[in-house]
């Protein structure tokens, strides 16, 4: 996960704190003064709103440069891909089974529990009157909605005009988010095949693309603790508390189905593809799970995780100094996990029906969006809000779990870092049953 300011973190959480009791009170009065009430909202349309719109708009203008950046330097950072043997690819197959599976889990989570549903119709009416023309047109539009086959795959991912489709249409304020992906995918896998030389440059040119638009991310997150308070405010005096009821909900889901994947599905790695004990390891990676939940950085817990595998774990350190930093770039299942959920959430919060299939292309990019936004400050943040657009659903509503995000953060976290301590493990019994030589990254 991103590296997190934690006084920044708890800024915004303070502000939380504040927006929400500000709300109750104004709809407490509301019940005594209903003139206060109507004059209030008022005031959020016309003042609160709009600025917190200024931190939306912030992470709205990095999506585009930002996933292509990110994605498109990932790849190229890997070097010739002819060149990193067999046992990498298995790596890359473990890392895309661990977050497809972390993501199938949550969509089932939301699907089954539907926290977003625990809202009045009066509530969700008001909401989408507020925030939802996007939402009505797609579901005023989903009878006449083509089918998902082959041939409409093929039109989402590769449209006639890249451009034309990336920069947006019909008002919305970000344009599809998968054809871009795909293009990404492409220049990075171009991008390997170039000499050392022009390879180096273009990652360095890439990464710079991508630390800038982390600065104004980071632009964004200064407005975080005041902007976070005001949408919070809004919500809850135009919706009432059923918002909260829902927010809460689905906080308690989301942590629940990722220790569930954690300490759940990672320990039928650890027993059936490790072949070792799954209580003892979870006693070893005690402080590493630890250090990832307070510090909610998986940078700042890789050397920790190092050492620990090499010292603890027993891997052998070729194995270790392979795969622990590669996973910390691009193994996500915690941050996949809640992309996913969110915009299940928000998707039913605004009552937007997403089908079967476009569940499973959700589960698709939730997986690649998490592996460009590794280890970028905040860059969930405009990717989840590209998602929303893409599938039709107003991006002003992650506003309503942004206050939420320092706790799911923290879980998600230990969630990303167990399960590269996991899949570092099991690569390394294949490598001792099968005694291959690990590839160097370059």
């Amino acid at each position: 996960m991103a590296e997190t300011n934690r006084p920044l973190a708890n800024r915004i959480l303070t502000g939380l704190a504040f927006g929400v009791l500000a709300g109750i009170t104004t709809l407490l009065i509301g019940k005594l003064a209903p003139e206060a009430l109507v004059t209030m909202r008022k005031v959020a349309t016309n003042v609160l709103d709009p600025f917190g719109q200024i931190f939306l708009r912030i992470l709205f203008f990095v999506v585009i440069p930002l996933v292509f950046a990110s994605l498109a330097a990932g790849i190229v950072q890997l070097g010739r891909l002819d060149k990193l043997g067999p046992l990498a690819g298995r790596t890359f197959a473990l890392f895309f089974l661990n977050m497809a599976i972390g993501v199938s889990l949550g969509l089932i989570m939301m699907n089954v529990v539907k926290p977003g549903q625990h809202l009045a119709p009066e509530a969700k009416t008001r909401l989408m009157a507020e925030f939802g023309g996007a939402a009505q047109k797609h579901i005023a539009s989903g009878a006449a909605s083509p089918q998902m086959n082959f041939a409409s795959i093929v039109e989402m991912f590769m449209p006639k005009n890249l451009f034309g489709a990336v920069v947006g249409h019909n008002n919305n304020v970000i344009g599809d988010v998968l054809p871009l992906i795909l293009f990404a995918i492409l220049v990075g896998a171009a991008g390997t095949q170039l000499s050392e030389e022009k390879r180096r440059q273009l990652q360095e040119f890439l990464e710079l693309i991508g630390e800038l638009m982390t600065r104004i991310v980071n632009f964004a997150l200064k407005l975080a603790p005041y902007a976070v308070p005001a949408m919070i405010y809004s919500v809850i005096i135009k919706v009432g508390v059923d918002i909260l009821i829902a927010l809460g909900v689905f906080v308690i889901g989301c942590v629940a189905v990722m220790l569930l994947h954690l300490f759940g599905t990672m320990s039928l790695w650890i027993k059936f593809w490790a072949k070792r004990r799954p209580l003892q390891v979870w006693r070893d990676l005690r402080a590493v799970l630890i250090t990832a939940f307070s510090t909610s950085s998986s940078n700042a817990t890789l050397p920790a995780a190092l050492a620990c595998a090499k010292d603890t774990l027993k891997i052998q350190p070729s194995v270790a100094g392979f795969v622990l930093p590669l996973g910390t770039t691009m193994n996500m299942s915690g941050t996949a996990l809640y992309e996913g959920c969110v915009v299940l959430f928000v998707a039913q919060v605004f009552g937007v029906d997403l089908s079967a299939g476009q569940q499973i292309t959700l589960l698709l990019l939730s997986v690649l969006s998490a592996v460009a936004v590794a280890g970028i400050p905040g860059g969930s943040l405009p990717l989840i809000a590209g998602l929303l657009v893409t599938f039709g659903i107003p991006a002003e509503g992650i506003g309503i779990v942004l206050g939420a995000d320092r706790i799911l953060d923290m879980t998600r976290t230990m969630t990303n870092v167990g399960s590269d301590m996991v899949t570092t493990l099991v690569v390394d019994a294949h490598v001792r049953v099968n005694e291959e030589p690990i590839a160097s990254e370059s």
